[in-house]
């Protein structure tokens, strides 16, 4: 890539010159997400080598400062592309040569060493223009004014044509006469500053959101998808140095560029069709409302959540029937990978601008807006995508986005009309609830990153269950049906009880909690029942955080306040023919283990149980174990700290008695 020439085609308004150049940049590097990563890989493959050669490293090969200054020489090549290409797009030309630029600076701004020339004020605008989401003027002087713009880009040049050649000739004087040196030589003075030709980054392996178009496909199309690219090109650069730059993130915010996104957003969601770099678009909005917190704010005051719900509907092709209803046609086809991939961001926009919404009463006006975008994602929860993974990923961001939203406002998840297969119980249409349990279900078989996918399914199902009463029976109809084969431990088997009763055992403390507070609100916040269902062992945890353990209920009911129906919980036969022999910590029944004091006799017990004595006051006193009691909150305390409180006790229970025969 020759910088110079790239700068005189620039001068004499060579576009032709210039894109030929640059397209050939392009198809080279299309694919090139990490540059210079061949070349690091290589020299840490010889530095390992000398180490184990020669067991120390305490000088620098020559190999090792050459590849150094060839990578410098590298990065400054590509700065100095960046820059002229920046100059070049503020100067507002005009054709296939602007898509054709804004390709190759979407190419180098994956280049962290890069991004310094397109974080300027004049960068971030000038390319939001190229967008097309801000009008703003770019700040500076005049292109027009400016005797030569690229001046300091060649001249940058020159000292690195001048710093190139002396470390040539230096390299030159060392060469030895060896063939073989002289032609490694030779290749690196072919790869420096003669030629000034960037390193092959390594290709990604992962395919891109929409693959680029060649040129020819482009000639193909009308004038009118042009600016189309044109602006797709400008939000791809946005998102890389947005991402990449905490200074680019800051400067964004104070330049507006969000107002102008929202702004943008709003259009398009009125046209006849979403223009094809919205998801670019929306991808950008996530990163900035992701990244600076001050934002998710700002977007929610200028009307985001509407803006938003409206793209949502058109992505998921939502047809209204009522006010809070959609219409669900089973024979429609399913969402297509487009439409997939901007739903799934939109819902995560969403998500970052309601996540404190669940702890606040909304007013009238949010209340609607929560409602409708409800609706919608209920609507989310029932459609299928054209790939299986783009399902589950929209499934999961929705369920994310509907754990956010106050509990009040998600009655409209199930007041639909039943149909012929509906799930429903006493009148109300379940088929949303089922949808959430199937998707717990294969959540939890799938076994990996096990907190991220299944907590915010866990603590939306518990949720819903304390606040409709028809919820919670449904899921526990499903989850908790009546026992009957108790010869089985409660965490033993694939169904999603057992799947549960495992997790409440996890090493991850908000996990199992999640699990079993699902768990424990199905049974209605009982203690027995809870027992009954999971073993004392695996419900031990819970017990213990709520001050449990003793079996006994909390102070006031239920600790979530949630005041539920006094219906018991009826035993099966099964379960009363096997009932007095089921071992509460474990669950189930076990085979009757023999006495182990069979055949002692009196004297022999009470030596026993003196040895066993000893040897535990052994181990407290040598803080393997510490014995531990229950206190009258129900908390587990060290027996010591009983010991004392009951002393405290009964010293205040003697004043009281002697206070009351003062009085008489």
């Amino acid at each position: 890539m020759d910088v110079e020439r790239i700068i005189e085609s620039i001068k004499q308004h060579d576009h032709d010159g210039l894109r030929t150049q640059l397209q050939q940049f392009n198809k080279e590097y299309a694919q090139c997400f990490f540059f210079d990563v061949e070349e690091w890989e290589r020299t840490k493959r010889q530095e390992l080598e000398e180490l184990k050669k020669n067991k120390v490293r305490d000088y620098e090969s020559d190999s090792e400062s050459a590849g150094e200054g060839s990578r410098e020489r590298e990065i400054t090549l590509r700065q100095s592309l960046a820059s002229v290409l920046v100059h070049f797009l503020q100067s507002g030309p005009q054709g296939r040569v602007t898509r054709v630029c804004l390709r190759t600076l979407r190419i180098l701004s994956r280049d962290k060493k890069v991004l310094d020339r397109l974080l300027t004020d004049s960068a971030l605008i000038t390319l939001a223009r190229l967008a097309g989401f801000s009008q703003a003027p770019v700040p500076g002087e005049d292109l027009s004014d400016q005797a030569d713009p690229f001046g300091d880009v060649v001249k940058a040049l020159s000292d690195l044509e001048s710093n190139g050649q002396e470390e040539d000739e230096a390299c030159a004087e060392n060469e030895d006469e060896d063939a073989d040196a002289n032609a490694v030589s030779t290749e690196r003075r072919r790869r420096s500053s003669v030629f000034r030709a960037l390193t092959r980054g390594k290709r990604d392996t992962r395919a891109s959101v929409v693959e680029d178009e060649d040129e020819e496909e482009e000639e193909r199309k009308g004038a009118d998808k042009w600016e189309e690219e044109q602006n797709k090109e400008a939000v791809k650069i946005l998102c890389n140095v947005i991402y990449n730059s905490a200074w680019a993130q800051e400067r964004a915010a104070e330049l507006s560029l969000l107002s102008g996104l929202t702004e943008k957003l709003a259009k398009e969601s009125r046209a006849a069709s979403p223009p094809s770099g919205q998801y670019y678009e929306l991808r950008l909005i996530f990163l900035l409302t992701a990244l600076r917190p001050e934002l998710r704010n700002q977007l929610k005051q200028e009307g985001g959540v509407a803006v938003l719900t409206a793209v949502l509907e058109r992505c998921v092709s939502v047809q209204w029937k009522e006010q809070y209803e959609v219409l669900l046609d089973p024979a429609a086809a399913p969402v297509p990978v487009e439409d997939a991939l901007r739903a799934q961001e939109a819902l995560k926009i969403l998500f970052n601008i309601t996540y404190s919404a669940h702890t606040q009463e909304p007013g009238e006006e949010d209340a609607a807006l929560y409602r409708r975008l409800a609706a919608v994602l209920r609507h989310c929860l029932m459609v299928h995508c054209e790939g299986e993974e783009d399902t589950d990923e929209l499934k999961g961001h929705t369920v994310n986005l509907l754990s956010a939203l106050p509990l009040n406002c998600l009655d409209v998840l199930l007041c639909v009309p039943l149909r012929p297969d509906s799930e429903q119980i006493d009148g109300v249409n379940m088929d949303c609830v089922h949808a959430l349990l199937e998707f717990l279900e294969k959540r939890l078989e799938m076994g990996q990153k096990v907190k991220e996918r299944l907590t915010p399914v866990l603590n939306l199902l518990t949720e819903c269950s304390r606040a409709h009463r028809g919820t919670r029976r449904y899921l526990r109809q499903q989850i908790l049906p009546p026992l009957r084969d108790a010869s089985v431990r409660p965490e033993q088997g694939t169904t999603v009880k057992s799947r549960l009763v495992r997790l409440m055992t996890h090493l991850d403390t908000e996990l199992k909690h999640c699990a079993a507070d699902l768990l424990f609100v199905l049974c209605k916040e009982n203690v027995s029942r809870f027992v009954k269902y999971t073993g004392y062992g695996n419900a031990a945890g819970l017990l213990a955080t709520r001050g449990l353990l003793g079996g006994q209920r909390s102070k006031g009911g239920p600790s979530s306040g949630t005041q539920y129906s006094s219906d018991s919980d009826s035993d099966t036969d099964e379960y009363r023919q096997v009932k007095g022999r089921i071992n509460p910590v474990t669950g189930s029944v076990e085979e009757e283990q023999p006495d182990p004091m069979e055949g002692m006799t009196e004297e022999e017990k009470e030596e026993e149980a003196r040895r066993l004595v000893s040897l535990i006051n052994k181990l407290s006193k040598d803080n393997m174990i510490q014995p531990m009691g229950l206190d009258a909150q129900g908390q587990l305390t060290p027996l010591t700290g009983l010991r004392d409180l009951s002393m405290e006790e009964e010293g205040s229970e003697e004043e009281d008695t002697d206070d009351l025969e003062n009085v008489e």
